[in-house]
């Protein structure tokens, strides 16, 4: 990849940037949506830590170590994890509140990364962090939506066809059987959204990626060669994490018996 000047931006830029929020403020106000306080919380705290890991990746960067690399990724690992839990409304009861979205996350993070980097772009060394947190962390954070809303999907249609499902596995069906029409529709939703950007990017929108790369300087085409590939990667990724994580969470939901077992979840978080 062909590297290119590019222009610096000031804290001052930043600065006057935010002032957009703002605007954001006044219409919360204006319109009493009560959301004041909650813009910007969120604008301060993505701020900060945008800005700590701006300063922790360069140190990663020069370090250029495996182990910091691979320090630094199970981190992102564990807080998308705990983000996957956080946002059921039925949770998992016990450990598998959190293991289930962590295991899936960690398992596809870890296919995408040395399939993506290791035989894909090849760089040398094939632990480069520059290459590998950026796109793990491209991949975790797409993922993590089609976790999250699979899981979601598949906990509240069970707890809404729970009579249904538990007519079929009277009859003879398997818990499996029983749940298939759940999991495909919960298959489908976590799905979905990849689906959707794809359709749209390059026509609608320009992805964040591609558009980070071209105001760096880098030549579009090259830029567009990385977009492409990461989006496979990101689809591939939801795809998989969304079919073990449905899969694993309907296990869970029933037992050796073929029992639905609505039981092992909590309740609704409000």
């Amino acid at each position: 990849m062909t590297q290119t000047s590019y222009i610096a931006l000031t804290y001052w830029d930043l600065a006057m940037a935010a002032s957009l929020i703002l605007i954001n403020g006044l219409l919360s106000f204006a319109f009493r949506l009560g959301l004041e306080r909650t813009l910007f919380v969120a604008a301060i705290r993505m701020t900060v830590q945008l800005m700590a890991i701006g300063f922790v990746l360069k140190f990663i960067f020069i370090q250029t170590s495996p182990l910091w690399t691979l320090g630094l990724g199970l981190l992102m690992v564990l807080f998308a994890g705990r983000e996957a839990m956080a946002r059921q409304t039925r949770r998992y009861k016990g450990w598998w509140a959190y293991g289930l979205g962590t295991g899936t996350l960690l398992f596809v993070g870890l296919l995408g990364v040395l399939f993506g980097v290791g035989v894909l772009i090849g760089p040398d060394p094939w632990h480069t962090p520059r290459l590998v947190l950026p796109i793990l962390g491209m991949i975790l954070g797409n993922t993590l939506n089609g976790i999250s809303l699979s899981l979601e999907t598949l906990t509240m249609a069970a707890q809404r066809e729970r009579t249904s499902i538990e007519a079929r596995i009277a009859l003879g069906a398997t818990r499996f059987e029983a749940l298939s029409v759940v999991i495909r529709q919960s298959l489908k939703t976590g799905m979905m959204p990849i689906v959707n950007a794809m359709a749209a990017t390059g026509i609608v929108s320009l992805p964040g990626m591609m558009t980070g790369q071209i105001l760096a300087g880098v030549d579009p085409v090259e830029a567009t060669k990385y977009q492409v590939l990461i989006t496979f990667l990101i689809a591939g990724g939801t795809a998989l994490g969304a079919f073990v994580a449905v899969l694993g969470g309907a296990r869970l939901l029933t037992d050796e018996r073929h029992r639905l077992r609505l039981d092992r979840l909590e309740k609704p978080v409000q």
